[in-house]
């Protein structure tokens, strides 16, 4: 991964804004962006492995944001309404062995929580020091620092977008699961896309042509697969 990994101290003043082409929690149908909501309930002390595992989500709902799944949900910010990364399946997806960075989730979730430490600190913000540092961070805050992570020239951007560009995947394209289970079991992605669900039997079919007609004869020859003889 190239250089060490160390907190860094971010400067002080109001985060910029993330940029709609850069780092956008983008418009989808049937999707809009409430207030910040706020969990009243603080959560119990969590053992590393749950702490991780919330830095991730917390990461992922920042690239594509959703609904909180209960008011003690510190990990989705709850920015917007209908399900986001986390409900795509980013979490499954990252851990797949067949995308690479399944070894190093453990030490992606620690440097997130490094750099949101010098970031909370570098902005003087007043968090909840129970929770993980990047979760503790308020959407805007936490969009700002994934927004300077990912930049072009930063040491480790090539790491930060990979992580990105697997909650994308995760929403978009259900990577990690059967295309025709994820659309029978409403993904949320493939739902607000307006992905064409598969027949009953998992299997895709078009009765209607795009053109309006059939575009050539069937040869006599071709085999049951569709191959020609």
């Amino acid at each position: 991964m190239g250089e060490p990994i160390r907190a860094v101290r971010y400067p002080a003043g109001e985060p910029e804004k993330p940029s709609q082409q850069t780092f956008p929690p983008r418009p989808v149908p049937g999707r809009t962006v409430p207030p910040q909501e706020e969990a009243s309930v603080s959560p119990d002390p969590l053992d590393p492995d749950a702490s991780r595992l919330m830095t991730l989500e917390a990461f992922a709902d920042t690239i594509m944001p959703g609904e909180k799944r209960d008011p003690r949900d510190h990990a989705i910010a709850g920015v917007a309404t209908g399900g986001g990364a986390v409900a795509a399946g980013a979490i499954d997806l990252l851990r797949t062995q067949e995308g690479g960075l399944a070894g190093a989730l453990d030490n992606l979730a620690e440097a997130l929580d490094d750099h949101a430490v010098g970031y909370t600190a570098g902005h003087a913000l007043a968090v909840d020091t129970a929770l993980p540092a990047f979760v503790a961070l308020p959407y805007e805050h936490r969009a700002a620092l994934v927004l300077a992570l990912t930049a072009p020239g930063h040491s480790e951007h090539e790491m930060w977008v990979a992580l990105a560009m697997f909650s994308n995947m995760a929403f978009d394209t259900a990577a990690h699961t059967r295309l025709a289970e994820a659309t029978a079991e409403g993904h949320p992605g493939l739902s607000a896309l307006g992905f064409f669900p598969a027949d009953t039997d998992g299997l895709w079919r078009f009765p209607e042509y795009s053109y309006g007609r059939a575009l050539a004869r069937l040869h006599p020859t071709t085999t049951a697969s569709g191959s020609p003889a």
